[in-house]
């Protein structure tokens, strides 16, 4: 038999173990709490909590996941006011028609652990009665996703945020920061994530956070997925109808919250845009899949224990919302798949488009740039002693730079394992090929690229990717894999499988290795061989003398023009720039 205590939630359990009756006391009273709002528990204490939760609420469940870096595996708690009994992982999501999925994570940054805590007193309050449970909404947790992180703790590396007084770091075990990691994915945590995410197929998600940026009044600010990239009239519903309703509930609750601050070291007051969260991001991942996703981001500057009561019942006007939406939130997804059909226009590169903003009455303190004591530069300073509201310009509406014509599929030779690998961690249906084939198909050549020159998070990755595109007969092997489009992870396969894409697989160095020429030529040997060629080819001679005579630079570099015969010849290997998955067309 179970009993509560009205205030202090010590639970006092009598069982018999041979015939000899013991007395558990289990308190549920946080270290948030007890601390005074000071601080944050440590890894071994938050799993610990959740799991003396779990046996004492039949409500709630701990499933203990993938391994991490760290190695450790995740945990995921799942509160379902529905639940009689205790249920298997296998069954846990599959009958859920009638009920919408939110997905919660925390600790991404474990020094940023608002979520953490916040998290760990709503599912306490929910099972106890202490606020009304959701009745249309399963809600699930990830408690700490960064456990290396979370291990490293100390009181210092958070040099802007005001407490806990001992938190977790921003980097993993194998030091990455994991919110720039779900599409390139080599950290065993997102591997891990994308196994949790596939098997609860949310249809909400939280990622919380705390910022770094500008100062101003707000406890609460919020960064919703890219309305414009979400798409459809599931992403106009996240802009005119679900975000509105959020703002005007915590304001009414007295927690006026605003869109995140997008800006380093400059006042908002000249404005500011919508920050966008491309597929490495977390709520960009899960918006491949058209889940409403919303990272939360506190303030640096406030007090620990506000930050985490602002986070509480920022997630409680979330659900609230949830669950009245319910059957609409259940609808406009299994609608927006019916989006991205064969042929259809993708945009996968945006920019902003400044021809539309947004105004909002922005509640900040006036800034001035005064000398520095230090460097004698000028410096931005807040000051808090003068509040304002003003208006300010939000540029909150983005347009596509370059889109794509759908494929009705894909071809990855074999060889790229580690493309098919990624793949099927995400759930994505590939048919291998049974035989040796020829198929008419678009081929790719990487016209142009850009590289970063410092390494970052593990990669030197690409940007401003161009490619030209040929239709040729490719010759198909046995074992290599057809990928159609048509299938639920359609948008993944888009933004991982085009080099244009942001955050393609080309662009995360996964195919690095075609950039580079394998095969040369003795110019000895080749100046010879050269000359026959050319008078064997007479177009060609005619174009490469009307480049000597317009190109100076080119005239006046031997090697470049011996060079550019040879890539006109036959000898030139194919495979130099060209990228190897194919599309076909519908």
């Amino acid at each position: 038999m179970k009993k509560i205590l009205s205030i202090s939630f010590v639970l006092f359990f009598l069982f018999s173990c041979n015939k000899t009756e013991k007395t558990t006391t289990i308190d549920f009273i946080t270290r948030f709490e007890t601390s005074k709002g000071t601080e944050t528990p440590t890894y071994e204490e938050v799993i610990s909590y959740y799991k003396k939760l779990a046996e004492t609420y039949p409500t709630i469940v701990m499933y203990k996941m993938g391994m991490t870096d760290s190695g450790e595996p995740l945990h995921l708690v799942v509160f379902n006011p529905n639940r009689k009994v205790d249920t298997r992982l296998e069954t846990e999501f599959s009958k859920t028609e009638n009920k919408n999925i939110l997905l919660i994570n925390n600790g991404i940054h474990p020094g940023e652990s608002d979520g953490i805590d916040a998290s760990m007193l709503l599912l306490r309050d929910f099972a106890q009665g202490k606020i009304a449970p959701p009745e249309n909404t399963i809600i699930a947790v990830i408690p700490i996703y960064n456990i290396g992180g979370a291990l490293n703790r100390n009181s210092g590396s958070r040099t802007n945020q005001n407490g806990p007084i001992e938190y977790g770091f921003r980097g993993n075990a194998r030091n990455f920061d994991l919110n720039r990691y779900f599409i390139k994915a080599d950290s065993k945590n997102a591997k891990a994530f994308a196994e949790i995410f596939h098997l609860v197929n949310p249809d909400m998600f939280i990622d919380n956070h705390v910022s770094n940026g500008a100062d101003y009044q707000y406890t609460l600010t919020h960064l919703f997925t890219q309305h414009n990239k979400l798409g459809g009239e599931l992403g106009t519903y996240l802009h005119t109808s679900f975000m509105p309703q959020l703002e005007d509930s915590l304001v009414q609750k007295k927690w006026d919250i605003t869109p995140y601050v997008n800006l380093f070291n400059r006042t908002p007051e000249t404005g500011f845009s919508q920050f966008m969260d491309y597929p490495r991001y977390s709520t960009g991942y899960t918006t491949l899949y058209n889940t409403l996703g919303m990272m939360v981001e506190t303030h640096m500057l406030k007090p620990y224990k506000q930050r985490v009561e602002g986070t509480y019942e920022l997630m409680r006007s979330f659900i609230n919302i949830a669950e009245k939406d319910a059957s609409k939130i259940k609808e406009l997804r299994k609608n927006s798949f019916n989006n991205f059909t064969t042929g259809n226009s993708y945009p996968i590169t945006w920019t902003i488009d400044s021809s539309k903003t947004a105004t909002l009455q922005f509640k900040g303190y006036e800034g001035t740039m005064e000398p520095s004591n230090i460097t004698g530069a000028s410096r931005l300073k807040y000051h808090r002693d003068q509040p304002f509201t003003k208006p300010v310009i939000y540029y909150n509406e983005f347009k596509a730079v370059e889109s794509i014509k759908i494929p009705s599929a894909y071809i990855i030779p074999k060889g790229y394992w580690n493309v098919i690998d990624q793949l099927k961690n995400n759930q994505i249906t590939l048919t291998e090929v049974k035989k040796d084939t020829l198929i008419s198909a678009e081929v790719y050549k990487i016209k142009n690229y850009e590289t970063f020159n410092n390494p970052y998070e593990g990669h030197y990755p690409h940007y401003n990717t161009q490619v030209e595109t040929f239709e040729e007969e490719v010759s198909v092997k046995k074992g290599d894999f057809m990928v159609s489009t048509q299938q639920p992870g359609i948008r993944y396969l888009l933004e991982t499988l085009e080099p244009m894409a942001v955050d393609s697989f080309f662009n995360w160095n996964y195919f690095d290795t075609i950039l580079q020429q394998k095969e040369g030529f003795s110019p000895y040997v080749w100046e010879d061989l050269a000359e026959a060629f050319l008078n064997e080819h007479p177009e060609i001679k005619t174009e490469f003398e009307t480049k000597k005579t317009t190109e100076p630079n080119f005239a006046a570099n031997w090697f470049a023009q011996l060079d550019w015969i040879h890539k006109q010849s036959s000898n030139y290997e194919k495979s130099h720039l060209r990228y190897p998955i194919v599309r076909v067309r519908g």
